[in-house]
């Protein structure tokens, strides 16, 4: 039976280093944990969810597919409760507010040990931000497309980062990463942003100059290309 993971979940894989420790949190179906410990990438996942119902099912399909060894399942909210014994904390799926909330309850994460693995389905100029502005660098991001969808996977290490509204899109790691769907992805941030101006212009404000700023920097970014 063929583990049914997506192009993004395997995205995520490839940031894990063989032999890491992963907390998988948000696992929902698990099958990124399953991949992680069936491949052989990670000797130990912790899987984490809040609620109880994707743990059962992620505890249903570690069961089918024949994964048991170095899998353990705990029930938490974000990092609260979780145990600290892993490397990589990695976290996909999830919006950034989420992701934002579960950094902002463990700052012990910051203090040298940790690697983040972060995949965000929305806001992601939200999350960079918030890592630059907190203690974290990211050293690595990805573009990845699964189906129709265009995502990033991003690894954030502790260290000192500043950032500029239009970085807030686009990482300097992004765009150092060579990968041929950059492009695409400035394109997709640039018109989201020119949407944003538009409905801000004539109102003037912090807001409209910050998403004026990040645009300006958007088309230099795509003109360089």
């Amino acid at each position: 039976m063929k583990l049914p993971i997506s192009k993004r979940l395997l995205a995520c894989a490839a940031f894990v280093e063989p032999g890491q420790r992963v907390a998988d949190v948000g696992t929902d179906h698990g099958y990124l944990a399953i991949y992680l410990l069936q491949s052989r990438r990670a000797s130990r996942v912790l899987a984490a969810d809040v609620a109880e119902q994707p743990l059962a099912r992620a505890r249903e399909n570690a069961r089918r597919f024949g994964v048991r060894e170095g899998l353990s399942f705990h029930l938490c909210d974000g990092v609260r409760g979780l145990p600290r014994d892993f490397d990589v904390l990695l976290m996909a799926g999830l919006g950034a507010e989420t992701v934002v909330g579960i950094l902002r309850s463990g700052p012990w994460l910051r203090g040298g040990r940790y690697r983040l693995v972060l995949q965000c389905q929305s806001s992601q100029n939200e999350l960079r931000q918030y890592l630059s502005e907190h203690g974290w660098e990211i050293t690595r991001e990805e573009p990845v497309r699964d189906g129709k969808f265009l995502y990033t996977v991003l690894e954030a290490k502790p260290g000192c980062q500043s950032l500029t509204p239009g970085q807030h899109f686009a990482s300097p790691a992004l765009l150092a990463s060579g990968s041929p769907l950059v492009g695409e992805y400035l394109a997709f941030c640039r018109q989201a942003v020119e949407k944003v101006v538009l409905g801000l212009t004539g109102l003037g404000g912090p807001k409209y100059e910050y998403y004026s700023a990040a645009l300006k920097e958007l088309r230099e970014m795509e003109a360089m290309r």
